[in-house]
């Protein structure tokens, strides 16, 4: 997902596209101890894209927390 797509997205949105990002990387990791894993790097991107989507998420609760 492109980060200015990201930035976008209220809250509520960011928070749901967080839990499905940590359900697929849930299903991923399955995949990957069960050997039915073709690509280990889309562990990696997944993983990098629920680090960006918590820090726009704090981002905006400090935004907020400002205002």
């Amino acid at each position: 997902m492109e980060l200015k797509k990201m930035r976008e997205m209220t809250e509520v949105e960011l928070n749901t596209e967080l839990g499905k990002m940590k359900k697929e990387l849930f299903n991923l990791r399955f995949q990957h101890v069960t050997g039915q894993l073709e690509n280990p790097v889309q562990m990696r991107e997944l993983k990098r894209d629920i680090a960006r989507v918590k820090t726009i998420i704090r981002e905006k609760e400090l935004a907020k927390a400002e205002a």
